[in-house]
């Protein structure tokens, strides 16, 4: 069987899973979301150093956005919508927009 490209499983293939590996991949999942969105505040020193006349690189904050953008439109458009990819992401946008286009008004 391939990858999977989606997370649709049909009735008869559905599987039990155990409730431990549930429970592991929620704290997972959260630690996960909690870590991503911390990485994109991160780029608060850098919009800062952008406003003070010390601009940094545009390039990486601009991958940043498409790579946000990107796994956001994955998690929304997959058959059951994966919030904690999407959740995670928004700020991605949000920051490395932010920063990519303080880069010029300084």
């Amino acid at each position: 069987m391939g990858m999977r490209v989606d997370n649709y499983v049909s009735p008869e293939e559905k599987k039990e899973v155990d409730a431990r590996r549930i429970k592991m991949l929620k704290i997972f999942s959260k630690v996960a979301t909690v870590m991503n969105i911390l990485m994109y505040v991160s780029y608060f020193p850098q919009i800062i150093s952008n406003f003070s006349g010390n601009p940094v690189n545009p390039l990486q904050p601009a991958v940043a956005m498409i790579n946000a953008s990107l796994w956001t439109g994955y998690g929304w458009l997959k058959t059951y919508k994966d919030w904690p990819i999407i959740i995670s992401n928004i700020p991605g946008i949000f920051f490395g927009m932010l920063t990519f286009v303080t880069v010029f008004i300084h």
